[in-house]
């Protein structure tokens, strides 16, 4: 899984003031747990645009003043409701012997011949909870869609993986094609494939027999 490197300082006082001071300095206060006690530091906020606007991004080196470096995974984020800044960050450390839980986003993957076909492609799951060790952990879950039909369903137990385990029960839709006004039976489709062909078989016996004729 891509990893950004984010730099920060440690911070001793965690209440509301110097919070506040360090918003108005340009910087985002953040806390990462799982460790023996949550340790408190604090980032420049153009720190966090990858980790936070790059898709698939969700790891993180943290690069402390005092040499430490932690890996850590981005847990939960805050934003301003009006001007979208971010007001804090949580962050889980990762140990290399120790799994760690996160959702995983899903990228679709070729063209349905359902939704040629008119029918609606409906989006279950975007994202899958998953838990791996963290150097198991995927970018993103490919679901190959090229084979999917109008009524088809690509369910979980098609993505199962032996690198780790998903999270939720093995029938779980991810994505479906259903049925709308404008779509047409797939079946059609292949009656006309197969008209063709018996078409092109019947010429190529008629030609056959001509020249047995002659």
């Amino acid at each position: 899984m891509k990893s950004i490197t984010i730099k920060g300082s440690q911070r001793e006082s965690v209440g509301k003031v110097a919070t506040k001071s360090l918003r108005n300095a340009g910087k985002v206060p953040c806390v990462l747990y799982g460790g023996e006690k949550p340790l408190h530091f604090s980032a420049e906020e153009l720190e966090f645009r990858d980790l936070v606007y790059t898709p698939n991004a969700h790891t993180a080196v943290i690069e402390l003043e005092d040499g430490q470096k932690l890996d850590a995974v981005l847990q939960d984020i805050q934003f301003h409701p009006v001007t979208d800044k971010i007001l804090h960050v949580d962050f889980y450390q990762l140990f290399k012997d120790k799994p760690v839980t996160m959702d995983i986003p899903v990228r679709l993957e070729g063209n349905s011949p359902g939704v040629r076909n008119g029918g609606r492609l409906l989006f279950r799951k975007r994202k899958l909870s998953i838990k791996a060790l963290p150097e198991l952990l995927p970018d993103f879950i490919t679901v190959d869609i090229s084979k999917l039909r109008i009524g088809g369903t690509i369910a979980v137990e098609t993505v199962l993986s032996d690198d780790y385990t998903i999270l939720h029960p093995e029938s779980t839709a991810i994505v479906q094609v259903k049925a709308s006004r404008t779509s047409i039976a797939d079946e059609a489709e292949d009656e006309e494939e197969g008209a063709e062909g018996a078409e092109a078989a019947e010429g190529g016996e008629t030609t056959t027999e001509a020249e047995a004729t002659e």
